[in-house]
């Protein structure tokens, strides 16, 4: 890679790369270890775990962006993107560098942690690049709800760092992952809905309209808020239950709202308290088991 490939990449690297996402991947994972009994992981461990789960999630950010340059084109909310800017070259150098830090990161994973935990982590990455990226993005509406497995995966990455065969609460936390991102996702399709279409991109919204779309999210956020207090009867405590159903109930009235009035505000607004939902989701499942300890 040229000099100016590199200065370029310094530059553009949390856009590319998708890193804010990454991150949130990365404490899911801690998340997935820290609600899971067993051998207490040394500091270097947790750190190698977070550090796997991000630089996979980032090589599954970037290749995201490299594969989708038409699609983005098309989209305002996607046109400043490097790839579509011209800020950065899309060529075949940049699959060999995120065919590398996939690599790189499973094998952390695996020699650091276990074969399992780097599964994991590779499926992550597999199922955002390929899965939802490549196969079924263009196809489907349910591509952000078979795609949605990547968090799920992460939660198990780290699940399986203290033990490869994960116990209940990791399975139900992985299966909160996978409720969460279909609603947190639709949010922004019906606040981009317009870019969607212009893309003939298959997202729910343009397909049944953004009033119908935001009943389907409350319905199915509905399930994550009861999934997530499931939890509870497994071992988990009152800090987790305050942290799940505290964020829970705020996700469910801004749904309300969107289905109330199906607005682009609205709607960013759901997509918000999504996030807070899951940020305080595994901040209070993380600080239970804390505790517990």
């Amino acid at each position: 890679m040229s000099e100016g490939a590199v200065s370029g990449v310094l530059k553009q690297w949390p856009n590319l790369f998708k890193l804010r996402i990454g991150v949130v991947i990365a404490v899911t994972a801690l998340a997935g270890m820290a609600v899971t009994p067993g051998r207490a992981l040394h500091a270097w461990e947790v750190a190698l775990l977070g550090f796997a789960v991000l630089v996979a999630s980032a090589a599954a950010g970037a290749f995201n962006q490299y594969y989708e340059v038409d699609l983005d084109r098309r989209m305002a909310r996607t046109r400043r993107r490097p790839f579509v800017t011209g800020a950065l070259s899309a060529g075949p150098g940049w699959l060999a560098l995120i065919g590398a830090m996939l690599a790189g990161s499973v094998a952390v994973a695996a020699l650091a942690l276990n074969p399992v935990a780097a599964l994991y982590v590779f499926l992550g990455a597999f199922f955002y690049a390929v899965v939802y990226t490549v196969w079924l993005k263009r196809r489907t509406w349910l591509n952000i709800v078979i795609g949605g497995l990547a968090g799920s995966f992460a939660v198990l990455a780290g699940a399986a760092a203290v033990t490869p065969e994960p116990g209940a609460v990791a399975i139900l936390l992985a299966v909160v992952l996978f409720l969460w991102t279909p609603s947190h996702f639709w949010c922004l399709a019906i606040a981009c809905c317009e870019d969607y279409a212009a893309a003939g991109v298959p997202m729910l919204p343009v397909l049944i309209g953004s009033r119908r779309a935001a009943r389907v999210i409350l319905a199915n956020t509905t399930a994550l808020v009861a999934a997530s207090l499931v939890p509870a009867g497994f071992g988990m405590g009152g800090i987790y239950l305050a942290g799940a159903a505290a964020g829970g109930a705020y996700f469910l009235l801004r749904n309300v709202a969107l289905v109330r009035e199906p607005t682009h505000a609205a709607a960013m607004r759901c997509f918000h308290a999504s996030l807070a939902q899951l940020a305080l989701l595994l901040a209070a499942a993380m600080m239970d088991r804390a505790v517990a300890s």
